[in-house]
């Protein structure tokens, strides 16, 4: 029994039975980061740096964002401090996980030059490619939000189901070992209960933390839905938990679903997307955007990529780096002779349009988790939630009824 989707079964977030539970303390905790860096793992979590929460390597709890939240609303990101030592006491910041999985640059292969000058002039040189993609670390991600284990199967759609997966995103994938945390602060711009992927983590993690605040009480319940994360959890100095613990890790999520306030109505919303190509709404909400990017440099699920060939200086070396690319720029829709969407308009309405409804088409699932990052992270504070709400609320403008938008190519 495996937690985490590989290759042959990507994507499958089941509801997995736990096989195990226990309850740490922060020195249970910390020890169970030390654990999977024995393990020869590259442990990645949350901490502080610059002003926010990111995701880098952790040598311990130490390292976690202790005592800090996170004030987010449209356009805005602020950290505050909380009168709580709690570790996971936030909700997401701008980084997510794809960034491990599916680097914003990463290289194909290196070539080198063989021959000489004299060669060169006689057209006798020629390139051979002498490495690949660089390794792949082996990961252990901890402090998964469920919304962002979601997104990572989104992805794993995307890279790895299919006649041709990709390598690069394979090899970082395989043998990831996920540590979920079940969130219990979420965000004023998060909406995950509307896109049925949070606040609780239904499976495919191998172990799940619930932290558990009340009064000087400060532990976490750990629960196994995979055998080595079972594993794991017996070499750790915990208890056996009793019914107050599960109760009280069970109130933790039960009060994050109430703060959760903005709502997606996503009954038929394919449909609605496709039938108000033409509503006046998309020409608002371009005389606001700024085409910056933004959005989808925060977007956990986003995956449009280009490719670019460099040398050095000397030519005697040459790479192929592939890169992250947005719907949003002029480049990433040219065709012979320019840019089939060369207006805000067209941009922004072809990247909402894919999120929440062609996705559907190519990849049987929304490509939208409810994280908020899109809303938090925008300069302008456009909101996708309003702008979902703005096209229902008048049906009388529904030109391009019948109309297809398609979503960009897996690879460009």
């Amino acid at each position: 029994m495996t937690g985490t989707p590989l290759v042959e079964n990507a994507a499958v977030i089941a509801d997995d039975a736990v096989v195990a539970s226990a309850v740490l303390d922060l020195d249970g905790l910390d020890m169970l980061i030390g654990e999977l860096a024995a393990d020869g793992r590259s442990v990645v979590g949350p901490t502080v740096r610059d002003g926010a929460i990111v995701l880098d390597l952790l040598d311990g709890v130490g390292d976690l964002p202790a005592g800090w939240t996170d004030e987010q609303e449209a356009g805005r990101y602020r950290l505050q401090r909380r009168s709580d030592g709690a570790v996971f006491g936030w909700a997401v910041g701008a980084h997510s996980w794809r960034q491990f999985l599916f680097p914003a640059r990463s290289r194909l292969w290196r070539a080198e030059r063989n021959g000489t000058a004299a060669d060169v002039e006689d057209g006798l040189v020629d390139f051979q490619v002498v490495e690949g993609p660089e390794p792949a670390p082996r990961y252990a991600f901890v402090g998964v939000r469920s919304c962002d284990l979601h997104a990572i199967a989104i992805q794993d759609r995307v890279f790895l189901v299919g006649e041709h997966p990709d390598p690069v995103y394979g090899d970082r994938r395989h043998d990831v070992f996920v540590v979920v945390v079940h969130c219990g602060e979420p965000a004023s711009t998060c909406f995950c209960t509307s896109m049925g992927t949070g606040p609780r983590a239904p499976g495919g993690y191998d172990l799940a933390l619930t932290e558990m605040l009340e009064g000087s009480r400060h532990e976490f319940l750990v629960e196994a839905a995979s055998e080595r994360g079972a594993d794991l959890l017996a070499r750790l100095p915990g208890r056996v938990p009793d019914g107050s613990d599960h109760r009280a890790a069970a109130r933790v999520t039960e009060q994050a679903v109430e703060l959760i306030s903005r709502k997606v109505d996503t009954e038929g919303i394919h449909d609605v997307l496709a039938t108000t190509l033409e509503h006046p709404r998309w020409d608002d909400v371009a005389s606001r955007c700024l085409a910056c990017t933004n959005c989808t440099l925060v977007c956990p699920t986003c995956f449009c990529s280009t490719v670019e060939d460099v040398t050095d200086l000397t030519g005697q070396t040459a790479e192929r780096r592939r890169r992250w690319d947005s719907c949003f720029t002029l480049e990433h829709s040219y065709l012979h002779g320019g840019s089939v969407r060369s207006t805000h308009r067209d941009r922004y309405r072809q990247w909402l349009t894919h999120k929440l409804g062609t996705w559907i088409d190519q990849f049987g699932s929304s490509g939208c988790v409810g994280c908020g990052r899109c809303i938090a992270w925008c300069p302008v504070g456009i909101d996708i939630t309003e702008e979902v709400a703005a096209l229902r609320a008048d049906p009388t403008t529904t030109r391009g009824a019948g109309v297809r938008v398609a979503g960009p190519t897996r690879r460009r």
